[in-house]
């Protein structure tokens, strides 16, 4: 995947317009990236990318960037 491909997944994960969404938003200006969002997060995760995260992940992913560091982490996010 692309950084605009990860975008319009989280976009849908968090049912936001992808227009809201880059790669500097953080999770506070995410109306859906709350606590029941981080469960369809790390759902979402682990269906389309088979990513499991320990308890210290979960809890470090504060913004948009945090999810590219984890898909680059697994192999799931092409370089720019």
């Amino acid at each position: 995947m692309n950084h605009q491909d990860v975008i319009a997944w989280i976009a849908e994960v968090f049912e936001e317009p992808a227009a809201r969404i880059t790669p500097t938003t953080e999770r506070k200006d995410i109306a859906g990236w709350d606590s029941l969002g981080t469960l369809s997060l790390i759902a979402a995760l682990d269906e389309k990318f088979d990513i499991h995260l320990d308890e210290n992940e979960i809890d470090a992913m504060a913004s948009v960037q945090d999810i590219f560091a984890v898909l680059r982490r697994h192999g799931q996010l092409a370089e720019a």
